[in-house]
């Protein structure tokens, strides 16, 4: 996998060559200073949020009396930076799709972060939606940090124009979407995308679903990326429409979910198990999908999550809580 690969695969490079198959975007350029604020590592302090937090009251006289907010006026105020101009850009991009959208950067979206929005999903109204999503996440410091980092070739890092992507919000079900991999053009394999889950309906509509995913490649796909090995996502819908959802690089960089790259690369064992479709042409792709409620497993996303303890802190959802959590630190003072 080379450079050229990882930058033919940023949604600005193919969004152009697939409006027509995928859905409806906005790309805005990332000012500099916007960069810099989501890989400041300090204190997670929101930019744009225009709601203030609401904040349960207490049971009783007693707790409220335990709670002494300080009143010194040498406490320090941590504030957010302001980019007024970007978000009534942004604003408008989100009203002009709809009111709700599915925020990425250049390559990634912050999948690993979800569980620290207040709806626990990707759907975002406001700049401080995608703010607070975007600083959680570990896949979009990689993409301003390491866009590069399974690159064989040592030629020196090209310059990147950083952008935010702003997707019209759709409600996707995980069981129809589908990762498709083209090595010299030739659709090789095509994997679950949401492999820890058994879908019945994957299981019994596989070559239905294949045979879709193909014709969909040989259509709309097949030599027109810019480049011969590639990874492809898809969403099939309730009517059987087949949609582009992302492109990837062909390489360790991307999940191979239930293939091996070692199999993808060699092209050896793609039909030797898993439950795939019967080759029925020379030129069928390995159809791979979770076979059976036995072999599910937890989501890979789930070792990025805090504890829930932690979340109900930061967000003041849980009062009792933040009560203890005072007590503590004032028995803890007083110990000191």
């Amino acid at each position: 996998m080379k450079k050229e690969h990882v930058l033919h695969c940023q949604f600005s490079a193919w969004y152009p060559l697939f409006r027509g198959v995928t859905i409806k975007s906005v790309i805005l350029p990332l000012p500099q200073n916007v960069k810099d604020y989501l890989l400041d590592d300090g204190t997670l302090v929101v930019s744009g949020r225009d709601d203030p937090p609401t904040h349960s009251q207490p049971d009783s006289d007693d707790e409220a009396e335990e709670i002494q907010w300080s009143d010194d006026e040498n406490t320090a105020t941590l504030t957010a930076p302001e980019f007024p101009e970007f978000a009534t850009q942004v604003q408008e991009a989100i009203n002009s799709l709809g009111g709700s959208v599915f925020p990425k950067l250049n390559w990634s979206a912050p999948r690993d972060a979800y569980w620290i929005a207040m709806n626990s999903s990707l759907k975002c109204k406001t700049l401080s939606d995608i703010f607070l999503l975007f600083k959680s996440s570990d896949f979009i410091t990689r993409d301003f940090t390491q866009p590069f980092i399974h690159c064989t070739d040592d030629s020196p890092d090209p310059c990147i124009e950083y952008e935010l992507v702003l997707r019209k919000w759709c409600e996707l079900i995980p069981g129809a979407e589908f990762r498709c991999f083209v090595k010299e053009n030739k659709l090789i394999g095509i994997s679950q995308r949401d492999y820890t889950q058994y879908y019945d309906h994957i299981s019994k509509q596989k070559e239905e679903i294949c045979r879709c995913i193909q014709d969909f490649f040989k259509k709309h796909i097949q030599y027109k990326f810019l480049d011969e090995d590639f990874v492809f996502d898809i969403y099939r819908d309730s009517r059987g429409k087949v949609w582009l959802i992302d492109f990837n690089p062909f390489g360790e960089v991307t999940d191979s979910l239930l293939f091996t790259w070692e199999e993808l690369i060699s092209e050896n064992n793609l039909n030797g198990d898993f439950s795939e479709v019967d080759a029925q042409e020379q030129d069928s792709p390995a159809f791979r999908c979770t076979n059976s409620e036995v072999t599910v497993q937890p989501s890979p996303y789930l070792s990025y999550r805090l504890p829930k303890d932690f979340v109900d802190l930061s967000t003041g959802e849980d009062a009792h809580k933040l009560i203890d959590f005072l007590k503590l630190k004032r028995n803890q003072q007083e110990d000191e």
